[in-house]
């Protein structure tokens, strides 16, 4: 009966230390995932850090992200600008919600790094009215552009060639204004589908921009030179009324005689 006693006693103790042990990297990876969490956001383990970061008034994509972060939820934020390499440590991130914030501009750059497990990107109803050509380069997610007013020409035609529209919003994405007015309010891509290439009309401006600059230029020269030969015809004129003006030499030689015979 004492041998059961003492192998019991002699196993128990052992047991709570695993249990202490177990319990303190259980407390050390709450901390730790704790102040990982931006300030202001609330942070979930799903297969990955899920941060919620929804209506916090954020002006800016908040640093120091967790870096296992599978889920971002920016949106019904104040953030105006997405610069470069924002999201480049987010190695793990499948979607991404930037909208309906105050966005106007995006880097280029500020999606690269980001890896193909990215899905969904949403910058839907913001402020977006251009894009660079390499925004979205090398991204596979589908990109939500939809209720931002665009201005339909060369550089957006170009941006759109590099990335993938969520084909749930792409006839959403209207040109605001446009190169030509005819296709104010119409979806983009029906426009492209349809022939139209904005970046002909952009070089056909920049042409007649350079016509115009040279035919002002040309005016100008022409202006100087026609001035310049009235001001010397002008100086000729005078210098040839003065010369009337002077005694001939012939006159000047009789004069000259006539005061010889009187001496």
């Amino acid at each position: 009966m004492g041998a059961p006693q003492r192998s019991g006693s002699s196993t128990r103790p052992p047991s709570r230390g695993r249990l202490s042990f177990a319990g303190t990297l259980w407390l050390l990876s709450t901390v730790t995932a704790a102040r990982a969490c931006p300030e202001g956001c609330h942070c979930t383990e799903r297969n990955g850090v899920v941060v919620q970061c929804t209506s916090r008034h954020l002006e800016s994509v908040p640093p120091n992200l967790p870096r296992d972060t599978v889920v971002l939820l920016l949106s019904s934020n104040r953030i105006k600008r997405i610069p470069k390499d924002a999201f480049a440590d987010l190695r793990r991130l499948r979607e991404l919600d930037l909208s309906h914030n105050a966005i106007e501009s995006v880097d280029a750059g500020a999606f690269q790094g980001m890896s193909e497990k990215l899905r969904a990107v949403d910058l839907s109803n913001n402020r977006l009215s251009s894009l660079p050509r390499d925004a979205f380069a090398e991204l596979h997610a589908r990109v939500r552009l939809s209720g931002n007013p665009w201005h339909c020409e060369c550089s957006l035609q170009e941006a759109l060639r590099e990335l993938r529209l969520d084909p749930e919003t792409v006839n959403e994405v209207t040109c605001h204004t446009a190169a030509r007015e005819e296709y104010v309010g119409q979806p983009v891509i029906q426009v492209l589908d349809s022939g139209v290439n904005f970046c002909n009309f952009h070089h056909k401006t920049t042409d007649a921009a350079m016509f115009v600059a040279m035919f002002c230029w040309f005016s100008m020269v022409t202006a100087y030179i026609v001035y310049y030969i009235k001001h010397n015809q002008e100086d000729a004129r005078r210098h040839t009324e003065y010369l009337k003006s002077l005694p001939s030499p012939s006159h000047t030689g009789k004069d000259f005689d006539a005061a010889s015979s009187v001496f």
